[in-house]
């Protein structure tokens, strides 16, 4: 469920006409709707109501400052994996008890960050990581709480790119090897286990594997509980929860709360969710507008001014991505490449799609982009990267300005010796 709507063959988002914003921000840009961020935030929070629980939304899908603190007025923590996005949920008003750190990569600087910072814990992903952990807390002499990351193997039936929980994966510990890295965190001096941590994927449409997951971490939580003592108190469930991007029918966020809460009624732990795309994707378009149209004796093409450097996702995934023209001019439609101006043949948005016919200076709403499209974006080819725009109701607001000219080239400096 989305506010993106036709008035009058015009598309609005909420009460304001997309050509509006096109007008007076310019184009591309990326337009979001409030009241379905809102909508999705409560969707996914009103049926964990009554057990305890924190939503930590992965800020990776959209790190906008705007969308961090809507989602934190609302009750919401964060899911990081960067000290960049650290200091970003910081300066958003993000309480460090209501921050989970994950990732495969992080640094001793960015360790001692969150640990100065206070966050609720790191959810850690390999042994490697454990003792790096250990060695930056005791020379703060701070106890780092940790939780350790499960790879159940499990198939989450999603793209190869985002299942991040079978063995092959680079994220997480082998469920057979997770006890013996447990019993061992137990033993250091600056480590506190606090939990169990699984993200099995992304846009997963089936509730199955996320139950076949659940049903082997609770086997772990309670031999951690009874043979090591252990007091795990959080069991983290990662994110994953699929969108509708081209007639998917994911479940419910109350289909994957019941089935959840069904699982876990007596396990006794504090459930931490990580939902990203499930809350943001639907809720943003990328606006774009049509600058050539260009036939050759096997294809249509439609070049369009933002291309692969603003939403990746197309071209890195092969992802579908609904197109919609602002204004509905004809019933007439043909089959077309709609594609962006950057010198790669791999830059598109679209290959062999029937649309409605278009015109040069058409405008055309990219669906579904409000996760990993800005959050992705480059200046590749040196083009500026676009506004951002927060639509309520009747108003809107530019949330992020567009990149200057002069940005391209900010932190570049010629070097004293001759070139």
């Amino acid at each position: 469920m989305h506010y993106f709507h036709y008035i009058e063959n015009e598309l609005w988002c909420e009460e304001v006409p997309l050509s509006k914003i096109a007008e007076e921000v310019g184009t591309p840009c990326y337009i979001y709707s409030h009241r379905t961020l809102e909508r999705h935030f409560k969707a996914f929070s009103e049926p964990l109501a009554g057990i305890p629980h924190l939503i930590c939304y992965s800020m990776k899908a959209n790190s906008n400052l705007s969308i961090l603190k809507l989602f934190l007025n609302r009750g919401s923590g964060v899911d990081i994996v960067s000290g960049g996005e650290l200091y970003r949920a910081l300066k958003a008003g993000v309480p460090a008890d209501r921050i989970v750190f994950s990732g495969v990569g992080k640094t001793d600087r960015e360790i001692a960050e969150a640990l100065h910072a206070g966050i609720r814990m790191f959810n850690v992903e390999s042994e490697a990581e454990l003792e790096a952990i250990q060695v930056v807390a005791s020379g703060l002499d701070k106890k780092a709480p940790i939780s350790l990351r499960v790879n159940p193997d499990i198939d989450p039936k999603t793209h190869p790119y985002i299942s991040t929980g079978l063995k092959k994966s680079k994220f997480g510990v082998d469920i057979l090897d997770a006890e013996r890295i447990f019993a061992r965190a137990a033993q250091m001096s600056h480590i506190e286990v606090v939990g169990v941590d699984c993200h099995i994927g992304s846009q997963i449409t089936e509730l199955d594997p996320f139950v076949a997951a659940l049903k082997k971490l609770k086997v772990l939580v309670e031999r951690l509980r009874q043979e090591h003592g252990l007091p795990i108190r959080y069991l983290d469930l990662g994110g994953g929860l699929g969108i509708a991007y081209q007639g998917e029918t994911p479940p419910a966020p109350a289909e994957y709360a019941a089935r959840i809460l069904a699982e876990t009624q007596d396990l006794n732990c504090t459930l931490i969710f990580e939902p990203g795309r499930v809350l943001v994707g639907n809720a943003g378009i990328l606006l774009t507008r049509v600058t050539y149209l260009k036939k050759n004796q096997d294809k249509q093409f439609v070049i369009v001014d933002s291309g692969m450097n603003h939403l990746i996702r197309p071209s890195l995934y092969g992802s579908y991505q609904a197109i919609q023209p602002v204004f509905q001019r004809t019933s007439d439609t043909f089959t077309t490449d709609v594609v962006g101006p950057i010198c790669e043949s791999g830059d598109f948005f679209a290959q062999d799609r029937e649309i409605p016919v278009v015109q040069r200076g058409d405008l055309l709403a990219i669906m579904s982009s409000g996760a990993y499209g800005y959050t992705m974006a480059s200046f590749y080819n040196s083009y500026a990267r676009p506004a951002e725009v927060m639509v309520k109701g009747s108003e809107y607001a530019v949330i992020r300005q567009p990149d200057t000219r002069e940005m391209l080239t900010q932190g570049e400096q010629l070097p004293a010796f001759d070139l």
